[in-house]
């Protein structure tokens, strides 16, 4: 074995020790901030009132949204809209209180 690749093996080996030594340096300075994201995004949720607030204004201004953006026949459609204001409602409503 010459004396090229002794000092090849010794640096690849320094390299290894360092990516590990670095790699446990970065796992303990990432413990105590994965323990906070899961306190602060496990605990539990805003519940379904404050879900069904939240939900009544963003269904609301979806379908102001749609009624302006569509435009035409606007009065012909209005049980249309009210269907659709009660299914974004709901579906808001739920994932809202779901994910929040």
């Amino acid at each position: 074995m010459s004396n090229t690749n002794t000092n090849n093996t010794l640096v690849i080996f320094a390299y290894i020790v360092g990516a590990i030594a670095m790699g446990l340096f970065i796992y303990f300075l990432v413990i105590p901030y994965s323990i906070e994201f899961v306190n602060v995004y496990f605990e539990e949720g805003i519940g379904l009132k404050s879900a069904a607030v939240i939900s009544f204004f963003v269904s609301i201004a979806t379908v102001v949204l749609f009624a302006v953006v569509g435009g035409d026949g606007l009065i012909g459609e209005v049980q249309y809209m009210f269907a659709a204001f009660f299914t974004y409602f709901f579906i808001i409503w739920l994932l809202v209180a779901w994910i929040f």
